[in-house]
């Protein structure tokens, strides 16, 4: 099955592909912004090498060089998404079950698409965390780090490690259904197959270990305040990644699924929604970043009535998001490690840069929203110092954007250029 996905992706690629890397390419920005610092130097010139960059400085490149001029623009690091879905590749539907309906070819074709999207969105690496048709993801990874699909750099899942039924299940199939092996490769029954399949996942290439400690808003008949997966699953399946220099992740909602799964041992806390404040003073002790996706919410809503999706999946979008925006509020000022997480894949992939805006309304500064994107995001990924940075060393992945986005966040909604490893995809 992963050699017909990696088949399918490895067609010729779209012209954007280009090599991995170009030698050496200077990059003039005309306001380079660095997230760490929050400084911005005028009329800068950045120098990459083999993907990465050499030198920032100022004053005009050497005579017969490679250059690409943004003196126009704004210049950042690519922007980092945490919690995306992008190796599904289609957007949610009003079908429960469509991962069932759908191809190989259709779905790796989809991602590939999706991918594309979100690089040209300015989204120049995503942690990607689980699908459906298990280690499609890995396929695509492999894809991209060939050059032969056009996408961020991937970190990725390779399934969700779930109870039967749950939240990471495909639910909502006509009774009698059949699901094939492929879509329940992190099923779980007790601890021990909960660090046996964390073990097959790792071997087939998975980079984060997805738990779903909670039900699950876009699930049938799985709810969100409800612990899943129990605390020996999960600190079974977190002390196996462990072992193998891997960490896991929790989709977790309800209160007591967060602090179960970072007792557990989890990095980071996905969704958040019903988050407590013994919750945010746990993660504050334990150090664990939160990726609140608090944009999806009005999405559901609105593009889920207009489509029909699902009455229990709006019922339950309409029971946490507004607890969501809360808890957020809550966690900024009590000083939580917030990453940039969307859960695209919930709405088209591209339209990432939508939840920066709503991280401002609900309390963060501008910059702090930048900053969940890049080195906070860097940080958790634990890639500090070579993605969400613009200094030597780091990869030469960049966005440039008609204005200050720490005046008006908003602007990264349109990039108008993304830089991938020195090379120009938009």
């Amino acid at each position: 099955m992963i050699r017909v996905l990696l088949a399918l992706l490895l067609a010729p690629a779209l012209l954007l592909a280009g090599p991995a890397a170009a030698a050496t390419v200077h990059v003039r920005a005309g306001w380079l912004l660095d997230p760490a610092s929050g400084e911005v130097t005028r009329d800068a010139l950045l120098t990459i090498v083999d993907g990465r960059i050499a030198a920032i400085g100022q004053g005009a490149p050497p005579a017969g060089a490679t250059v690409i001029d943004w003196r126009r623009f704004h210049v950042l690091p690519g922007l980092i998404d945490m919690h995306s879905h992008v190796a599904d590749g289609f957007a949610q539907d009003a079908d429960p079950a469509s991962a069932l309906r759908r191809s190989p070819a259709e779905t790796a074709f989809a991602a590939r698409a999706a991918a594309r999207a979100t690089l040209r969105a300015g989204f120049t690496s995503v942690r990607d965390l689980g699908v459906y048709r298990g280690l499609s993801d890995v396929a695509l990874r492999r894809a991209i780090d060939a050059g032969d699909a056009i996408g961020p750099r991937m970190t990725v899942a390779g399934a969700y490690i779930t109870r039967p039924g749950g939240g990471g299940a495909v639910t909502g199939a006509a009774p009698g259904t059949e699901i094939p092996e492929i879509f329940r490769l992190g099923e779980v029954r007790g601890p021990e197959d909960a660090a046996a399949k964390v073990n097959a996942l790792i071997d087939g290439g998975a980079d984060v270990i997805k738990l779903i400690a909670t039900g699950a808003v876009l699930a049938i008949g799985s709810e969100p305040g409800a612990l899943e997966l129990t605390p020996e699953e999960m600190q079974a399946a977190c002390a196996a990644a462990a072992a193998r220099g891997k960490f896991c992740v929790a989709h977790a909602h309800g209160a007591e699924g967060i602090r179960a799964a970072i007792r557990a041992g989890a990095r980071s806390i996905e969704h958040a929604s019903l988050i407590d404040d013994d919750g945010i003073a746990l993660a504050i002790a334990r150090g664990v970043w939160l990726d609140m996706d608090i944009y999806d919410g009005d999405w559901i809503d609105s593009a889920g009535t207009r489509q029909g999706w699902p009455a229990e999946y709006l019922r339950k979008n309409r029971e946490t998001t507004l607890a969501q925006r809360l808890g957020f509020r809550k966690a900024v000022r009590a000083g939580v490690k917030l990453a940039y997480g969307t859960d695209s894949g919930v709405y088209p992939h591209g339209l990432n840069a939508r939840q920066f805006a709503y991280m401002v309304r609900w309390g963060m500064t501008p910059l702090q929203a930048i900053r969940s994107a890049t080195v906070v995001a860097a940080d958790l990924l634990g890639k500090s110092g070579e993605v969400g940075c613009v200094a030597v060393g780091c990869f030469g992945d960049l966005v440039a954007v008609a204005r200050d986005p720490r005046r008006d966040v908003r602007v990264l909604e349109d990039v108008a250029g993304v830089i991938k490893g020195g090379v120009v995809v938009r």
